[in-house]
């Protein structure tokens, strides 16, 4: 479903360039569900930001679905993550001033394909996530794992062929943490949502079904046991 073709990113720094993700080339296939592992700083983030179309390659190719991200225009590729990818951060980014059933909208909202059905998709995927007694609670009225939650079921708002989350549990407490995960990899799969999850995480690295390890700028498979 994507991949990517000696793919390089380079961030400057004064007069140098600072390389951190350098020639790599995998393929990623429908349905699967990968974690992104690696020690902080070795470029999870910014790998899973050039698959999501939120940042451009300083060499290299990504396509998705036979699309290559260099030749696609910015409208075309706010159009992809718009109606195509679900992200889902460290930190869950909801809006304060809305509702949790409007946070849960907002991908539609934004993407101007909303109708009436979606208020009823909305509710449903928070009913998913355990959270049907939430609905008109604003994140100040939430805690950290119900907020991650809300998240999550914005992400798969669009039923997006391709969820990106990065570091989905790290804020939060052990048990919260579980339920969240659990969440994650249960929607994904049930959807046939593709999912890609950078993460310290090794309990859920290992309750995928692929591992990628980041390490000097290099991305390489490792077996899941």
């Amino acid at each position: 479903m994507i991949s990517t073709l000696h793919l390089s990113k380079s961030y400057s720094l004064g007069p140098a360039a600072v390389p951190v993700l350098q020639d790599v080339t995998l393929t990623i296939h429908r349905g699967e569900q990968i974690a992104l592992v690696g020690p902080s700083g070795v470029g999870k983030s910014t790998l899973l930001h050039l698959l999501g179309a939120l940042d451009r390659a300083s060499s290299g190719e990504i396509t998705f679905d036979g699309k290559e991200y260099s030749r696609l225009s910015s409208d075309d590729l706010a159009t992809l993550r718009s109606r195509r990818i679900g992200f889902v951060f460290q930190s869950h980014h909801l809006l304060p001033e809305f509702t949790a059933l409007e946070n849960v909208m907002m991908p539609a909202q934004l993407s101007r394909i909303a109708d009436a059905s979606h208020v009823h998709r909305a509710e449903q995927l928070l009913t998913q996530v355990g959270l049907a007694h939430r609905l008109k609670h604003r994140p100040g009225e939430l805690s950290g794992g119900e907020c991650q939650r809300v998240a999550v079921a914005r992400a798969l708002m669009n039923e997006p062929a391709l969820v990106l989350a990065d570091e989905p549990t790290g804020n939060l407490d052990g048990e919260a943490a579980h339920a969240v995960q659990e969440l994650l990899l249960a929607l994904t799969r049930d959807h046939g949502t593709t999912l890609l999850v950078a993460t310290h995480n090794l309990e859920l690295a290992h309750s995928m079904q692929r591992i990628l390890r980041v390490q000097e700028g290099s991305v390489t498979d490792e077996p899941t046991r």
